[in-house]
């Protein structure tokens, strides 16, 4: 990522050429001696934290702005969730069972891609979290309609690689989970959820939480799966119990295909956000 200068002053990229080149002294092998953004022992410091933080929020942003990014359709899910055509591998038969919304997630992020074409891929650009299963899924969709898609990976323990169809110059990496999970919302035009595990529930209560206290716009939320949602939340207890009001079971809503999701997103309305929370 570069730009031009707009300035007469010498600029970071020259000086730290420079910098490698100077003669090698007992000053210039000292770690005092190299320049501070050019220091990597130095940027991992504990005290160095905000800095980074800034700087994870800023990278992504300035680069989906000079790519012309406006807004996006977030997919959350499972990472276990095989491709039908290999589901004979997967570790229980209920995963197997549900690799049928691999497909439905391929086909809405294909369907909703060839609508972002429309706008030379500035809207509606599909984000997954760039890994395998239904983030799988929705970038590969995105290659079947010779589109663009966006994946927000995450350094974890063990090894994990972008899926092979997220567009390179829009692949990005993260150490701070809360940024990454503000760049999946931050221009976010629609939430679309498969099922999935830990993960695939962080995110999809938060961005609830959000949308429920007025943080966020009432942007279309949908659940794929009706039975899998339901029988691992009883949504309709929390209400019972009044720990959330009857009226937040609106905010999103069940769909079972990528055409409904299609035509569920179009009719929702324009995007409001809450000034109350209905039950306090």
């Amino acid at each position: 990522m570069t730009r031009q200068q707009k300035h007469p002053l010498r600029d970071a990229h020259t000086d730290r050429t420079a910098a490698a080149g100077v003669p090698v002294t007992p000053q210039t092998e000292a770690p005092a001696y190299k320049l501070a953004f050019n220091d990597f022992d130095f940027m991992c410091r504990d005290e160095l934290r905000p800095v980074r933080l800034q700087l994870e929020l800023l990278k992504p942003e300035m680069m989906l702005d000079e790519y012309g990014v406006r807004s996006t359709i977030v997919l959350f899910g499972g990472a276990r969730i095989p491709e039908p055509a290999k589901k004979e591998g997967a570790r229980t038969k209920t995963l197997a069972d549900l690799s049928r919304f691999y497909d439905e997630a391929r086909e809405f992020s294909r369907l909703m891609t060839l609508k972002s074409k429309e706008s030379q891929g500035s809207e509606d650009v599909i984000v997954t979290g760039g890994g395998p299963g239904v983030m799988e899924a929705g970038n590969r969709g995105a290659v079947d309609a010779e589109g663009v898609s966006i994946g927000l990976n995450i350094v974890l323990p063990f090894e994990q690689a972008p899926n092979a169809y997220v567009t390179p110059d829009l692949c990005f990496n993260f150490h701070y989970f809360a940024i990454r999970k503000m760049h999946f919302l931050m221009r976010a035009k629609a939430i679309c959820v498969f099922p999935g595990g830990f993960g695939t529930l962080d995110e999809t209560f938060e961005a609830l939480t959000l949308i429920q206290t007025g943080r966020m716009q009432r942007v279309p939320f949908l659940l794929f799966g009706r039975e899998f949602w339901e029988s691992i939340i009883n949504w309709d207890a929390l209400a019972d119990a009044g720990t959330i009001s009857a009226e937040d079971l609106n905010l999103f809503r069940f769909v079972e295909t990528a055409q409904e999701a299609m035509e569920v997103i179009e009719t929702w309305g324009e995007p409001s956000a809450r000034d109350h929370v209905p039950g306090r």
